[in-house]
């Protein structure tokens, strides 16, 4: 399975994207800094976008992708829970902020919204995709991601702590999960729904309790003002726990 990080983070700079990764070259995973990392034509290539929930920062380029493949009469298939969809079309593909390109042109609409049900397993573009719902708002899921080899990674999307039913759920290789505030935030962090270092160590023990392992760990959606010190943190945790735990960057490809 090869991963490509588009974006790493939860803010856009000159050096950062919004988080956005593909996978196989054909699956993208949010869609939050999509189109300004691909070509046309890697664009053409993308066969489905899987979106965990609908705050901006995971959904904002699909607008932008549609209006490209509406141009050269192609097609593209986005997976969401109902009511991410929902909000997705009623407020960003409305007329009033973009064209409904759900329903342009007519015989064949350039975006294709499909439901999926959290833990309803289901193959999407060539890989076993399992929703698994997090502590974030609305219908926020995470995906279990599986390819035709037996290759498995978790990505969570955005999530606060207490991840013990997801846990058990899911068995990663790869565990691509967030770390979005300082330990000096965790309150802060709780409340929104985000985890810091410390959260995540929290989280990985009840995980290794729970499944006798840690999987290799890839940390994202990081706040570029404070990543040096999430970085630092989160090099600590990696000593306590003896596991790898990688920094998402852009452009980072991995393989597993």
């Amino acid at each position: 399975m090869d991963i490509r990080i588009l974006g790493a983070h939860n803010n856009e700079t000159t050096g950062s994207s919004l988080v956005t990764f593909i996978i196989d070259g054909t699956l993208a995973v949010e869609a939050g800094g999509l189109t300004s990392h691909l070509t046309i034509q890697e664009q053409q290539k993308i066969d489905a976008v899987i979106v965990t929930h609908q705050h901006l920062d995971h959904i904002r380029d699909i607008p932008a992708i549609a209006l490209n493949l509406c141009r050269l009469g192609a097609s593209l298939d986005i997976y969401s829970t109902a009511g991410v969809g929902e909000v997705i079309r009623d407020h960003m593909l409305n007329t009033v902020v973009y064209p409904e390109f759900q329903n342009i042109p007519q015989n064949k609409p350039t975006l294709v919204f499909l439901e999926i049900e959290p833990y309803g397993l289901q193959w999407i573009d060539g890989h076993s995709i399992l929703p698994v719902p997090v502590n974030h708002s609305g219908e926020s899921v995470g995906y279990q991601i599986c390819d035709k080899k037996g290759k498995v990674v978790f990505y969570t999307g955005d999530t606060g702590p207490g991840l013990a039913e997801c846990w058990r759920h899911v068995n990663p290789q790869l565990l691509i999960i967030e770390v979005t505030f300082t330990n000096a935030c965790e309150e802060f962090a709780k409340k929104t729904g985000h985890l810091t270092a410390h959260l995540l160590e929290q989280e990985l023990i009840s995980f290794r309790e729970m499944k006798n392992y840690l999987p290799q760990v890839l940390a994202i959606h990081m706040d570029t003002v404070v990543e040096p010190t999430i970085r630092a943190e989160l090099a600590a945790v990696s000593a306590d726990l003896n596991v790898p735990i990688t920094v998402a960057q852009e452009n980072m490809r991995l393989t597993i």
